[in-house]
């Protein structure tokens, strides 16, 4: 009955030996949390690796059974999404925009079964959804890009035009704006999350046309940049979603990091709890659900007064005094905000 979940233990960070349904293959398996995530993965952005951590945190916390399928290709997201339900999750985490439809579909089914989607929000009584401020961390990238360009010329990099990624180029171009507005943006999309030679060719193009910091949000793709800022000494990108920055150590300026963690960790806790929330949960910069990584690489070149600066901004984010865009129509009407 539970062969499908056969190479559930080499997943899962705590291993096989710390869950002891593993240890008879004809036992029971009762999870309390199954986790789906988009990625194929773990590794590359860190969405997997994320989610894990933070399940493996609450484990630790109070003794919570983690299911993990073996992560596979958009098409099964609904099959894993339901083979955890049919087999007695409390509470299914699901990580990823992407998965979206999946989510709200297998919900109506299993109404029985509390759902959490990170990264969208959809509508259902047993859903909770969890979505990030990702304008406010795309803002923080943008002021850096506007602050260390040399070339006078940045770039957004998406994977897909979504909304999401329109909330990201719209912040992005905005904290350009708020610290030089001389300063050219350019915006390009990948036109996939998973095609790495897609994004190194669209980044070459960006290069190529005077960008000399490039801010990706386009999972996989967005290493085909890195690739491609690797090949064009002077030029850096920005990462996304996870620390990116040890994938190349001095290329990579610094991450906007989403908290993955922390969200599938809050959901793991409230339902051990017996108290999963409903609803639409934002995350941002104010509560630790976005933050910028700490330039351990990277801050002889971005240096102390620029470091200084973009906590200033990111105060007056938190406190409201500059609110970043999420489209690009309410982008055409910012300006820039006075501060100390």
């Amino acid at each position: 009955m539970f062969a499908r979940f056969a190479t559930l233990c080499s997943i899962l960070l705590f291993g096989c030996t710390q869950l002891a349904a593993c240890s008879h293959a004809a036992a029971p398996l009762k999870a309390d949390v199954g986790l789906v995530t988009v990625e194929p993965g773990s590794g590359y952005s860190g969405f997997v690796d994320q989610a894990a951590a933070g399940l493996q945190e609450c484990r630790r916390q109070s003794g919570a059974g983690i299911l993990m399928p073996s992560p596979t290709s958009a098409s099964d997201y609904d099959g894993q999404l339901i083979l955890l339900a049919t087999e007695n999750a409390d509470t299914i985490v699901a990580v990823g925009f992407p998965m979206a439809a999946d989510v709200e579909r297998v919900a109506r089914r299993f109404d029985k079964v509390h759902f959490v989607l990170i990264d969208a929000a959809v509508e259902g009584a047993n859903v909770n959804s969890i979505t990030f401020n990702v304008q406010e961390g795309a803002f923080l990238a943008g002021a850096l890009a506007a602050m260390t360009t040399k070339t006078g010329r940045v770039a957004f990099l998406g994977g897909v035009e979504a909304p999401l990624l329109e909330a990201s180029e719209a912040g992005f171009a905005a904290g350009v704006r708020e610290v030089d507005p001389r300063v050219k943006v350019a915006v390009r999309y990948a036109g996939s999350f998973d095609d790495r030679d897609a994004g190194r060719r669209a980044a070459d193009a960006l290069f190529g046309d005077g960008a000399d910091i490039i801010y990706t949000v386009a999972g996989v793709s967005g290493l085909g940049a890195i690739d491609a800022a690797k090949a064009h000494p002077g030029r850096f990108i920005i990462g996304s979603d996870a620390d990116q920055d040890a994938l190349a150590p001095g290329v990579v300026l610094t991450s906007v990091v989403k908290r993955i963690d922390r969200a599938a960790l809050r959901a793991c806790l409230e339902t051990v709890a017996a108290k999963p929330e409903g609803g639409i949960t934002q995350l941002g910069l104010a509560d630790g659900g976005i933050e910028l990584t700490d330039f351990r690489y990277t801050k002889r070149i971005v240096g102390d007064a620029r470091i200084e600066r973009l906590k200033r901004i990111e105060a007056a984010i938190a406190a409201g005094r500059i609110v970043p865009p999420q489209t690009r129509a309410a982008l055409a009407a910012f300006s820039p905000a006075p501060l100390p």
